[in-house]
């Protein structure tokens, strides 16, 4: 862990935070590209956070999660590239592999790959919801403030947003 007060622990706190805003945003939205503009964006200052707090394996998760939005928009329900993209997070993951609380990273990495690629609109949701678990969980052990209460508030509104969803699916069947 950091030295508390040290200018690499407010800067990853910093970053955490500025995920936090474009994750919300994004999860706030209906519309599944936008979600997916925001966070890349937002998985940019995700992996600086954990670099700065020197969690390798989740910084180079969250990295690899910037290509994996990037592909997820053009193949979309493409299993190869979903499987090259779960393989890859594997690897990096034991590249990097540090502690036992790496393997929070790496099954949120692994969930949120095989969810963004293989499903869309609320049941992509409950998967990236599952995913924000594990990086709650991951964040918490590395101490990082701003990437908790990000990824608390990414599971809040993905969930909040999973609901809007279903009424809005349930007034259209209504009409």
């Amino acid at each position: 862990m950091l030295d508390y007060p040290s200018i690499r622990w407010w800067a990853g706190q910093g970053f955490g935070l500025i995920a936090l805003a474009l994750c919300v945003a994004g999860f706030a939205n209906k519309r599944d590209d936008r979600l997916f503009v925001l966070l890349l964006f937002a998985n940019v200052a995700f992996a600086l956070q954990f670099a700065l707090f020197r969690s390798w394996a989740a910084a180079a998760i969250a990295a690899l999660i910037v290509l994996r939005v990037h592909l997820v928009r053009r193949y979309k329900q493409h299993w190869s590239v979903m499987l090259a993209m779960a393989g890859a997070t594997l690897v990096a993951a034991l590249i990097t592999w540090s502690a036992p609380r790496d393997a929070w990273a790496l099954a949120a990495g692994l969930i949120g790959t095989y969810g963004m690629f293989m499903h869309d609109g609320p049941t992509m949701r409950w998967m990236l919801a599952a995913a924000a678990f594990c990086w709650v969980i991951s964040n918490l052990l590395i101490g990082s403030l701003g990437g908790t209460l990000a990824e608390s508030l990414i599971l809040i509104t993905n969930l909040v947003t999973i609901a809007r969803l279903h009424r809005s699916s349930r007034a259209e069947r209504e009409c």
